[in-house]
């Protein structure tokens, strides 16, 4: 195992970012759920003692007994973001002068460079190229998650858990975010940092990127592991899958959402819109892992193959 191969990709200046997003993410999600759960205690706390839920605040932080129940933005927030402004003009200029920036050459048409990665903050869409198409990848999967991030204040029925830590409360719209979040953006960052090397390919952490490594692994078409090559049998082959995805996933997501008594009450708020769009965002969200796995393991390329797209 080479180690100082990932040594030199982890120290590279333009990977800083995705080295300080493996220690600062565990440590603000360690410290929200912290948070979280010294809520939940005091929920449970005051649900059984109704006295003192009539007198005792409902927040940990930032209540204090001895401050007043409103205060001024000057000086109190103010300052702290005034603060906070200096500290991170420092911490970039420090960065800035001690780190020099990865530049290089003008682009030369007859020498490319490999593997020609993205900036970090677009790797996760580059890695996406390798399960779809590039208009699904580039395009129609980025618009869904801008369109999601606006919907979901719409689509959430829950009254509780706004302005205050609470995982008890928010356990549904806490663990999608994570499996989003974590589980596919910021892993497939990983990916395209660490694991993906020359032409691409997949090196585990410790491999040497060898440039002259030749992978022979044939990718197939659904269709075309069935047998079947002629249309209209390979759209309806493939919409038939996509089907069956939609119903059986969606099934599981409609068990997840009334798992417990508390998520049911949440779902009888619900409209029908908004329970759609919930099923929808969920259902694309989980298809990106659904394809990977059936790309890694069983090497199928496209499910459902047409004239005008492939999925």
């Amino acid at each position: 195992m080479d180690w100082r191969q990932l040594w030199e990709i982890a120290s590279a200046p333009d990977n800083i970012p995705i080295v300080a997003l493996l220690f600062f993410v565990p440590f603000f999600f360690w410290y929200a759920f912290r948070q979280a759960f010294a809520t939940d205690r005091l929920i449970r706390r005051l649900g059984g003692d109704p006295q003192l839920a009539k007198t005792h605040h409902r927040k940990i932080e930032p209540y204090r007994e001895i401050w007043e129940p409103k205060l001024h933005v000057w000086p109190y927030l103010l300052r702290v973001e005034f603060l906070a402004a200096l500290i991170m003009t420092v911490l970039l200029m420090v960065w800035s002068i001690t780190l020099d920036a990865p530049l290089e050459e003008p682009a030369n048409p007859n020498l490319t460079m490999n593997p020609a990665k993205a900036p970090w903050y677009f790797l996760g869409l580059q890695e996406m190229l390798v399960y779809f198409d590039p208009w699904i990848a580039g395009v129609v999967m980025p618009t869904l998650i801008i369109l999601g991030l606006m919907a979901i204040p719409y689509a959430d029925a829950n009254p509780l858990g706004n302005g205050y830590y609470t995982f008890k409360q928010r356990k549904f719209a806490i663990l999608s975010f994570c499996f989003g979040f974590l589980v596919l953006w910021l892993s497939m960052i990983f990916i395209g940092t660490f694991i993906r090397g020359p032409g691409w390919m997949w090196f585990w952490p410790g491999e040497t990127w060898d440039h002259h490594r030749l992978v022979f692994e044939v990718n197939r078409n659904l269709n075309e592991i069935l047998g079947i090559y002629s249309q209209p049998w390979v759209g309806l082959v493939g919409f038939v899958a996509v089907v069956i995805y939609f119903a059986l996933f969606g099934w599981l997501i409609h068990k997840l959402v009334v798992w417990n008594d508390f998520n049911k009450k949440i779902y009888e708020r619900m409209t029908l819109l908004q329970y759609l769009i919930l099923q929808f965002f969920m259902l694309t969200m989980l298809a990106l892992p659904v394809k990977i796995i059936l790309r890694l393991l069983f090497r199928i390329k496209y499910v459902w193959v047409t004239p005008w797209f492939s999925i």
